[in-house]
């Protein structure tokens, strides 16, 4: 009769992968249909927050912060791209002019992975910011820069 051996790298590798696989199989909550559009409400996360409002979603990542329009629909995957504006100097002492910016998300549950793109006019060159995941009515931790009671009018 012939053994069978098992590298003991090979029982390793398995022990590893497994959870990692299992967590990326999805979970019930994930197959819930994507809400139409962003919850109204204040998102937060070390280093970032958003307060999304009926007309407006007020977003801060860092000592930076910028806006964009509701509704912002979502597709069918919970995904959005709009356009908004966005300010890279905002704290201690806000400095220079809005700038354009491109908002991408993707939403689940009340979780949101967001990023921005910023057109930096001034400095003549494309700002990434993010991604950042944020918590639907979690308390936004932004360190020594300020969250905005409420989003601008």
């Amino acid at each position: 009769m012939r053994r069978s051996f098992v590298h003991p790298a090979a029982i390793l590798t398995g022990l590893i992968l497994a959870p990692l696989i299992v967590a990326c199989a999805g979970s019930p909550s994930e197959s819930v249909e994507p809400p139409a559009r962003l919850t109204v409400g204040t998102w937060g996360a070390d280093g970032a927050g958003v307060i999304v409002t009926e007309t407006l979603v007020h977003v801060h990542i860092g000592c930076t912060k910028g806006d964009f329009p509701l509704p912002a629909l979502l597709d069918s995957e919970g995904r959005f791209n709009v356009p908004g504006s966005y300010i890279l100097r905002a704290y201690p002492v806000q400095l220079g002019p809005s700038l354009p910016a491109r908002f991408a998300g993707i939403v689940r549950g009340s979780v949101l992975t967001l990023s921005v793109a910023v057109d930096d006019t001034v400095d003549k060159k494309l700002v990434a910011l993010g991604p950042v995941t944020i918590t639907l009515r979690r308390e936004p931790n932004l360190g020594p820069c300020p969250i905005c009671e409420s989003a601008p009018r």
